[in-house]
């Protein structure tokens, strides 16, 4: 059977070229699998674990088949849409298209909340071959038509559960109701639950699937391990797990806001230097947490779940769970964050006696039981105590949600 490369796939010459200066040298599972629907017109439903090349599956056939077909778009229109759960997610999708697509002079247009829409009007007012953006911020330029999608060609709904979980499908739907019936789509998530298949039989045309990993796998490549410790005693246990050089670089996770600010503060008053990065940071100030972590100026980033599938950094040798997430998903997303590329990682789960039940409910979703560093895992879940809630989170549905999603936009 012949190898498939990405020549072979007949991607045009700039294409090829922007590939081997990236260090792409041959296609990943999931792209072998989506290229080449994708290249030849087809809807695909892709499933994969994040860090697996999924962004260049679904961008490299838009921008081949953009190229074959040059054509001005016209004033505030767009010719692709990609849809991203988070900010930061959709600046690297966007990142990712203007990687690829050197050489082709495309014009790829980022529209995301969190900064301001004037900057976003005013190069929409051009027109652009690819829109990538979340949810709020879309929506919210489709009402001014400022931003218009019913001759879009293309569109992309990126991390679908990651959608679902955010309470963003009333959003959704409203872009689906405005895109033309004759398109091209694709639909990519890490995890495949019922509600995103629903989501897909009504989006998609008789799509190609293609399944890499067993949904809910956690990343081969990364060591697990969990420290069983009562809660006040966590930011002593994880200041001294971070003394540790080899620590060369960590993402530190709370389940809230004020939880990563917390953390963030008291590690830097112990000289550990560490920045958080959550929702309610501005678009800016997100954007400067992450490249200062990336370019190593601080060594520890702290963050909430909302950034889980927005980071992507190379080198990131652990991943501290500070508090385990509600939803079991939340973790697989949170460790993909390591061993990336090919690369080996590590995860830490610090876990106090309120939190045993979503231990158990990770261990049984990834089929993996995690190595107790320190503490005495209990025999039974019922041993735990009853897990409380935290005062930080908000579980009450607010009266008016449509605000509430395009602020978390």
């Amino acid at each position: 059977m012949t190898e498939l490369t990405f020549e072979s796939l007949g991607l045009a010459a700039p294409i090829l070229q922007a590939l081997k200066n990236a260090g792409f040298n041959s296609p990943t599972p999931i792209q072998a699998g989506a290229l080449p629907a994708g290249l030849a017109g087809r809807d695909v439903l892709g499933t994969a674990q994040t860090g697996t090349g999924k962004t260049a599956a679904f961008a490299l056939p838009i921008l081949q088949q953009m190229a074959a077909n040059p054509l001005r778009p016209r004033r505030f229109a767009a010719r692709a849409l990609i849809l991203s759960p988070t900010r930061e997610l959709a600046v690297q999708i966007e990142q990712e298209f203007r990687k690829f697509g050197t050489g082709l002079a495309l014009n790829a247009v980022l529209v995301v909340g969190g900064v301001g829409r004037s900057g976003q009007v005013n190069r929409m007012s051009r027109g652009a071959d690819i829109v990538v953006g979340t949810p709020g911020r879309i929506c919210d330029l489709m009402s001014t038509r400022n931003l218009l999608i019913d001759q879009c060609q293309f569109f992309v709904l990126d991390e679908a559960d990651r959608m679902l979980d955010l309470g963003f499908m009333p959003d959704i739907r409203k872009v689906v109701a405005a895109l033309p019936n004759r398109r091209q789509s694709a639909l990519f998530s890490a995890t495949m639950p019922k509600e995103i298949l629903s989501l897909a039989e009504g989006l998609l045309r008789d799509p190609v699937r293609v399944s890499i990993e067993p949904v809910a796998s956690t990343p081969v490549l990364v060591e697990q391990h969990v420290h069983f410790v009562d809660g006040s005693a966590k930011k002593h246990l994880l200041s001294s797990l971070l003394r540790d050089p080899t620590l060369t670089r960590a993402i530190v996770f709370t389940r809230t806001k004020r939880g990563a600010d917390r953390v963030a503060l008291g590690l830097n008053a112990e000289k550990i230097s560490a920045t958080a990065m959550h929702g309610n940071l501005g678009q800016n100030a997100r954007q400067r947490a992450l490249e200062d972590f990336r370019a190593g100026n601080v060594r520890v980033l702290v963050a909430t779940d909302l950034a889980a599938r927005g980071i992507d950094v190379l080198g990131v040798s652990h991943v501290i769970n500070y508090e385990l997430p509600n939803e079991p998903e939340s973790y697989v997303h949170r460790i993909g964050r390591t061993a990336r590329n090919g690369a080996k990682g590590i995860a830490v789960a610090l876990c106090d006696a309120t939190e045993l039940t979503y231990l158990n409910s990770i261990e049984k979703l990834t089929g993996v039981k995690m190595n107790v560093a320190s503490g005495v895992r209990p025999a039974h879940a019922a041993a735990a105590k009853k897990p409380q809630r935290h005062p930080d989170m908000i579980v009450r549905k607010p009266r008016r949600p449509q605000y509430a999603q395009r602020r978390a936009a």
